[in-house]
């Protein structure tokens, strides 16, 4: 397969001469490439596909197809699992709880039509089997769920947690006790076990100008790794006792290589690296290219050495901290203002080029995380070789907002 064309301003500009901006794109020639990559760090194990990274069904359905290992979706929220259902998308496993009774009863009613394609929906507590039941009739078939464990890594004598705050479930026997209480329950089966090492996964391990904290994070990585593989092995092993597992899920984008080894896991999940974000930039176990994009139009010019774009301020979720703000890309040497980062409505920027850009010009950023970009666009323009081969709509260009 050959690799991805040259990415500059000049050979964007060619593309999208006649697109006005703002817009999205994705660039197919390097998406594919991070896709193949990552089938490549992933071993022999097959990679679900996480929605909340692409957010786009026409992109969805293409990474589906490009190959089967690539098999089913994690999805973010229920309605949006139910959304995708309705679409013809199967072998759905949700990520995260819900505490929504109207999409759990049309859960319900779809476990009741084709109990043996119905989404897994994950659950860490009691109260999450009581909001199940509560939806569910008398002679209504079980649902599907998945016990959520907690990944992070507990160190100094479990004084210190490292990774997201997800599931209070840590131990064999706290998932074991949940197990059981499942088991109890008729109308709900346990058919999947997931596990996020957010802290492995998430983490970029080469911070650009800190090599203390690279050092400091690689070691925890290292350690929690370790700890982890050895504790869900144990947790799958207690749980064979009395339950057969269809699914045991792990690892993301950047932990691949890493997850995939374990035994026990049966498959990994990947999203953010098909776009390839300049979160995942400075990871030192991998090398992706930048797949998706945004171009903004240059609006003024307050000074021979600056050009401010129109909008631009597209943050991205998590700590409040200059990595969560989209980065000037193209033409590269560009940078934000200290003074007003990415705004609301303008976006100045610095550098040299900056100079050279002048109204009605064009400049192409890149933002920080993969999914959240098509909260932003209705549509994403899509690039192979020097042409736009298709149009297509994300989740908000189908009027779809999930959270």
């Amino acid at each position: 397969m050959s690799g991805p064309s040259s990415q500059s301003h000049a050979r964007y500009e060619r593309i999208f001469e006649q697109v006005e901006a703002p817009f999205a794109f994705v660039d197919l020639d390097a998406m594919w490439a991070n896709a193949a990559a990552m089938l490549e760090r992933a071993g022999e194990k097959p990679v679900r596909v996480a929605s909340k990274s692409i957010r786009c069904r026409p992109l969805l359905e293409a990474i589906l197809r490009r190959d089967p290992r690539f098999q089913g979706l994690m999805t973010f929220t229920l309605p949006e699992t139910l959304w995708l259902a309705e679409h013809g998308f199967d072998d759905l496993l949700l990520a995260y709880p819900t505490a929504d009774i109207g999409a759990l009863e049309e859960l319900a009613l779809r476990s009741a039509a084709d109990p043996d394609r119905a989404p897994i929906v994950p659950v860490d507590c009691v109260e999450h089997l009581d909001a199940i039941e509560s939806v569910l009739g008398a002679n209504s078939p079980p649902v599907r769920v998945c016990v959520d464990v907690d990944a992070g890594w507990w160190w100094l004598g479990g004084r210190v947690k490292v990774g997201p705050k997800r599931s209070p479930l840590r131990t064999p026997e706290q998932v074991v006790a949940l197990a059981r209480e499942i088991e109890s329950r008729p109308q709900i089966e346990l058919d999947a076990l997931l596990a996020y090492e957010g802290q492995i996964a998430g983490v970029p391990d080469r911070p650009p100008g800190k090599p203390l904290r690279g050092m400091m994070i690689r070691f925890m990585q290292r350690r929690s790794a370790r700890e982890l593989s050895q504790r869900r092995a144990a947790i799958v092993t207690a749980l064979s006792e009395f339950v057969e597992l269809e699914v045991v899920n792990g690892g993301g984008t950047g932990s691949l290589e890493l997850t995939s080894t374990e035994e026990v896991v049966s498959e990994v999940t990947a999203g953010s690296g098909f776009f390839a974000p300049t979160h995942f930039d400075h990871y030192g176990r991998f090398t992706l290219t930048p797949a998706a994009g945004f171009a903004l139009p240059i609006v003024r010019k307050p000074s021979p050495q600056v050009a401010t774009a129109l909008g631009g301020g597209y943050l991205a979720s998590g700590t409040s901290e200059p990595s969560r703000l989209p980065g000037p890309w193209l033409p590269p040497g560009l940078e934000l203002d200290a003074e007003e980062g990415a705004g609301e409505v303008q976006t100045p920027l610095l550098g040299p080029p900056a100079a050279e850009l002048a109204v009605g010009d064009r400049a192409y950023f890149r933002h920080a995380k993969a999914g959240e970009l098509c909260e932003r666009f209705s549509r994403l323009h899509l690039v192979e070789g020097e042409r736009i081969v298709d149009v297509v709509p994300t989740y908000r260009g189908e009027g779809k907002t999930f959270l």
